[in-house]
Protein backbone atom coordinates (compact mmCIF):
# COMPACT_ATOMS: atom_id res chain seq x y z
CA UNK A 1 0.00 0.00 0.00
CA UNK A 2 1.38 3.39 -1.00
CA UNK A 3 0.96 6.20 1.52
CA UNK A 4 0.32 9.62 0.01
CA UNK A 5 2.33 12.46 1.48
CA UNK A 6 0.32 14.37 4.04
CA UNK A 7 0.78 17.65 2.20
CA UNK A 8 -1.04 16.31 -0.85
CA UNK A 9 -4.15 15.30 1.10
CA UNK A 10 -4.79 18.25 3.37
CA UNK A 11 -5.26 20.89 0.64
CA UNK A 12 -7.92 18.76 -1.06
CA UNK A 13 -9.68 18.17 2.24
CA UNK A 14 -9.62 21.86 3.13
CA UNK A 15 -10.79 22.85 -0.32
CA UNK A 16 -13.65 20.36 -0.07
CA UNK A 17 -14.83 21.81 3.23
CA UNK A 18 -14.46 25.35 1.89
CA UNK A 19 -16.78 24.51 -1.02
CA UNK A 20 -19.32 22.91 1.31
CA UNK A 21 -19.25 25.73 3.87
CA UNK A 22 -21.82 28.05 2.16
CA UNK A 23 -24.55 25.40 1.93
CA UNK A 24 -23.76 24.17 5.47
CA UNK A 25 -24.12 27.74 6.77
CA UNK A 26 -27.44 28.10 4.93
CA UNK A 27 -28.74 24.88 6.47
CA UNK A 28 -27.61 25.91 9.95
CA UNK A 29 -29.18 29.39 9.71
CA UNK A 30 -32.38 27.86 8.29
CA UNK A 31 -32.64 25.52 11.26
CA UNK A 32 -32.08 28.35 13.75
CA UNK A 33 -34.47 30.64 11.89
CA UNK A 34 -37.26 28.06 11.98
CA UNK A 35 -36.81 27.79 15.75
CA UNK A 36 -36.32 31.46 16.71
CA UNK A 37 -38.06 33.55 14.03
CA UNK A 38 -41.34 31.71 13.59
CA UNK A 39 -43.39 34.36 15.45
CA UNK A 40 -41.41 37.48 14.50
CA UNK A 41 -42.30 37.61 10.81
CA UNK A 42 -46.08 37.46 10.86
CA UNK A 43 -49.19 39.25 9.65
CA UNK A 44 -49.65 40.70 13.15
CA UNK A 45 -46.12 42.13 13.09
CA UNK A 46 -46.79 43.73 9.69
CA UNK A 47 -50.04 45.22 10.94
CA UNK A 48 -48.34 46.62 14.05
CA UNK A 49 -45.50 48.25 12.10
CA UNK A 50 -47.39 49.36 8.99
CA UNK A 51 -47.32 53.09 9.76
CA UNK A 52 -43.56 53.12 10.38
CA UNK A 53 -42.95 51.14 7.18
CA UNK A 54 -45.10 53.48 5.10
CA UNK A 55 -43.40 56.54 6.60
CA UNK A 56 -39.96 55.19 5.75
CA UNK A 57 -41.06 54.26 2.22
CA UNK A 58 -42.44 57.76 1.63
CA UNK A 59 -39.27 59.41 2.93
CA UNK A 60 -36.72 57.07 1.28
CA UNK A 61 -38.41 55.23 -1.57
CA UNK A 62 -35.27 54.01 -3.36
CA UNK A 63 -33.60 52.84 -0.16
CA UNK A 64 -36.83 51.17 0.94
CA UNK A 65 -37.11 49.32 -2.38
CA UNK A 66 -33.48 48.19 -2.40
CA UNK A 67 -33.62 47.25 1.28
CA UNK A 68 -36.79 45.26 0.73
CA UNK A 69 -35.34 43.29 -2.20
CA UNK A 70 -32.17 42.59 -0.19
CA UNK A 71 -34.17 41.49 2.86
CA UNK A 72 -36.38 39.24 0.72
CA UNK A 73 -33.30 37.70 -0.92
CA UNK A 74 -31.75 36.94 2.47
CA UNK A 75 -35.04 35.51 3.71
CA UNK A 76 -35.14 33.09 0.78
CA UNK A 77 -31.41 32.37 0.69
CA UNK A 78 -31.43 31.21 4.30
CA UNK A 79 -34.89 29.59 4.01
CA UNK A 80 -36.19 31.67 6.91
CA UNK A 81 -39.90 31.63 7.77
CA UNK A 82 -42.06 34.49 6.53
CA UNK A 83 -41.66 34.47 2.73
CA UNK A 84 -45.44 34.75 2.25
CA UNK A 85 -45.63 37.69 4.67
CA UNK A 86 -42.74 39.30 2.80
CA UNK A 87 -44.65 38.93 -0.46
CA UNK A 88 -47.71 40.59 1.09
CA UNK A 89 -45.46 43.35 2.42
CA UNK A 90 -44.10 43.98 -1.07
CA UNK A 91 -47.62 44.52 -2.34
CA UNK A 92 -48.62 46.59 0.67
CA UNK A 93 -45.66 48.96 0.39
CA UNK A 94 -45.17 49.20 -3.36
CA UNK A 95 -48.49 48.17 -4.91
CA UNK A 96 -49.13 45.30 -7.27
CA UNK A 97 -46.65 46.92 -9.63
CA UNK A 98 -43.72 47.36 -9.09
CA UNK A 99 -44.23 45.30 -5.93
CA UNK A 100 -44.43 42.03 -7.86
CA UNK A 101 -41.09 42.79 -9.55
CA UNK A 102 -39.46 43.50 -6.19
CA UNK A 103 -40.90 40.29 -4.73
CA UNK A 104 -39.90 38.07 -7.64
CA UNK A 105 -36.45 39.66 -7.95
CA UNK A 106 -35.71 39.14 -4.26
CA UNK A 107 -36.95 35.55 -4.36
CA UNK A 108 -34.92 34.78 -7.48
CA UNK A 109 -31.71 36.23 -6.02
CA UNK A 110 -32.19 34.17 -2.87
CA UNK A 111 -32.91 31.03 -4.89
CA UNK A 112 -29.76 31.60 -6.97
CA UNK A 113 -27.72 31.88 -3.76
CA UNK A 114 -28.97 28.46 -2.59
CA UNK A 115 -28.43 26.97 -6.05
CA UNK A 116 -24.82 28.20 -6.26
CA UNK A 117 -24.04 27.12 -2.71
CA UNK A 118 -25.41 23.63 -3.35
CA UNK A 119 -23.68 23.30 -6.70
CA UNK A 120 -20.36 24.43 -5.27
CA UNK A 121 -20.55 22.15 -2.25
CA UNK A 122 -22.15 19.00 -3.62
CA UNK A 123 -23.90 19.47 -6.95
CA UNK A 124 -21.13 19.17 -9.52
CA UNK A 125 -19.48 16.21 -7.83
CA UNK A 126 -22.81 14.47 -7.22
CA UNK A 127 -23.78 14.92 -10.87
CA UNK A 128 -20.50 13.42 -12.07
CA UNK A 129 -20.78 10.46 -9.71
CA UNK A 130 -24.33 9.70 -10.85
CA UNK A 131 -23.28 9.80 -14.50
CA UNK A 132 -20.34 7.53 -13.82
CA UNK A 133 -22.32 4.90 -11.91
CA UNK A 134 -25.28 4.72 -14.29
CA UNK A 135 -28.42 2.92 -13.18
CA UNK A 136 -31.89 4.24 -12.40
CA UNK A 137 -30.70 7.50 -10.83
CA UNK A 138 -28.57 8.26 -13.88
CA UNK A 139 -31.59 7.61 -16.11
CA UNK A 140 -33.66 9.97 -13.99
CA UNK A 141 -30.94 12.59 -14.26
CA UNK A 142 -30.82 12.16 -18.03
CA UNK A 143 -34.60 12.47 -18.20
CA UNK A 144 -34.54 15.68 -16.20
CA UNK A 145 -31.89 17.13 -18.46
CA UNK A 146 -33.76 16.10 -21.59
CA UNK A 147 -36.87 17.94 -20.40
CA UNK A 148 -35.05 20.55 -18.35
CA UNK A 149 -37.09 23.65 -19.21
CA UNK A 150 -40.40 21.86 -18.72
CA UNK A 151 -39.39 20.33 -15.38
CA UNK A 152 -37.97 23.60 -14.07
CA UNK A 153 -41.14 25.52 -14.91
CA UNK A 154 -43.38 22.78 -13.52
CA UNK A 155 -41.55 22.85 -10.19
CA UNK A 156 -42.24 26.58 -9.94
CA UNK A 157 -45.77 26.74 -11.31
CA UNK A 158 -47.05 23.71 -9.37
CA UNK A 159 -45.13 23.92 -6.08
CA UNK A 160 -45.55 20.29 -5.06
CA UNK A 161 -41.80 20.31 -4.41
CA UNK A 162 -40.95 22.71 -1.54
CA UNK A 163 -39.24 25.89 -2.72
CA UNK A 164 -35.98 25.04 -0.94
CA UNK A 165 -35.76 21.59 -2.55
CA UNK A 166 -36.66 23.08 -5.92
CA UNK A 167 -33.46 25.11 -5.60
CA UNK A 168 -31.34 22.09 -4.68
CA UNK A 169 -32.50 19.51 -7.24
CA UNK A 170 -31.39 21.55 -10.31
CA UNK A 171 -27.97 22.03 -8.70
CA UNK A 172 -27.58 18.29 -8.20
CA UNK A 173 -28.47 17.40 -11.80
CA UNK A 174 -26.16 19.98 -13.35
CA UNK A 175 -28.66 22.61 -14.53
CA UNK A 176 -27.10 25.74 -16.03
CA UNK A 177 -27.36 28.87 -13.90
CA UNK A 178 -29.00 30.86 -16.70
CA UNK A 179 -31.79 28.30 -17.13
CA UNK A 180 -32.33 28.08 -13.40
CA UNK A 181 -32.53 31.86 -13.00
CA UNK A 182 -34.88 32.40 -15.95
CA UNK A 183 -37.25 29.56 -15.02
CA UNK A 184 -37.31 30.71 -11.39
CA UNK A 185 -38.08 34.35 -12.20
CA UNK A 186 -40.79 33.56 -14.74
CA UNK A 187 -42.12 30.45 -12.99
CA UNK A 188 -42.86 32.15 -9.66
CA UNK A 189 -44.32 35.25 -11.33
CA UNK A 190 -47.98 34.04 -11.55
CA UNK A 191 -48.25 33.03 -7.89
CA UNK A 192 -46.22 36.06 -6.85
CA UNK A 193 -48.58 38.33 -8.77
CA UNK A 194 -51.62 36.91 -6.97
CA UNK A 195 -50.20 37.34 -3.47
CA UNK A 196 -48.70 40.74 -4.28
CA UNK A 197 -52.14 41.94 -5.37
CA UNK A 198 -53.54 40.64 -2.07
CA UNK A 199 -50.85 42.61 -0.26
CA UNK A 200 -51.74 45.74 -2.23
CA UNK A 201 -55.21 45.60 -0.66
CA UNK A 202 -53.98 45.20 2.92
CA UNK A 203 -54.69 48.84 3.77
CA UNK A 204 -58.45 48.19 3.64
CA UNK A 205 -57.99 44.87 5.44
CA UNK A 206 -56.10 46.58 8.27
CA UNK A 207 -58.78 49.27 8.49
CA UNK A 208 -61.44 46.58 9.02
CA UNK A 209 -59.29 44.72 11.55
CA UNK A 210 -59.37 41.58 9.45
CA UNK A 211 -56.80 39.16 8.03
CA UNK A 212 -56.23 38.71 4.28
CA UNK A 213 -57.84 35.87 2.36
CA UNK A 214 -54.81 33.85 1.32
CA UNK A 215 -56.92 31.04 -0.10
CA UNK A 216 -57.58 33.20 -3.15
CA UNK A 217 -54.86 31.25 -4.96
CA UNK A 218 -57.30 28.30 -5.07
CA UNK A 219 -60.14 30.31 -6.59
CA UNK A 220 -61.04 28.89 -10.05
CA UNK A 221 -60.35 32.17 -11.88
CA UNK A 222 -56.86 32.28 -10.34
CA UNK A 223 -55.89 28.61 -10.16
CA UNK A 224 -57.19 27.85 -13.65
CA UNK A 225 -54.71 30.04 -15.57
CA UNK A 226 -51.81 28.83 -13.40
CA UNK A 227 -52.68 25.21 -14.06
CA UNK A 228 -53.01 26.10 -17.75
CA UNK A 229 -49.45 27.41 -17.73
CA UNK A 230 -48.34 24.24 -15.96
CA UNK A 231 -50.04 22.11 -18.62
CA UNK A 232 -48.36 24.16 -21.33
CA UNK A 233 -44.99 23.57 -19.64
CA UNK A 234 -45.67 19.83 -19.50
CA UNK A 235 -46.71 19.66 -23.16
CA UNK A 236 -43.17 19.08 -24.56
CA UNK A 237 -42.72 16.11 -22.19
CA UNK A 238 -46.06 14.61 -23.23
CA UNK A 239 -45.23 15.08 -26.92
CA UNK A 240 -41.90 13.29 -26.51
CA UNK A 241 -43.60 10.38 -24.76
CA UNK A 242 -46.23 10.17 -27.50
CA UNK A 243 -43.63 10.21 -30.27
CA UNK A 244 -41.64 7.45 -28.60
CA UNK A 245 -44.71 5.25 -28.27
CA UNK A 246 -45.79 6.02 -31.82
CA UNK A 247 -42.30 5.23 -33.09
Amino acid sequence: MINMPEGQIQPNTKAGWARKMPILIILAVAAMGAFFLGDLISFEALAANREALIAYRDAHYLLAALGFVAAYALLVAFSLPGALIATLTGGFLFGTFPGVLFNVTGATIGAIAIFLAARSGFGARFSQQVEGKGGAVAKLQAGLRENEWSVLFLMRLVPVVPFFLANLVPAFVGTKLSRFAISTFLGIMPGGLVYTSVGAGLGAVFARGETPNLSIIFAPHVLGPILGLAALSALPILLKIYRRKAG
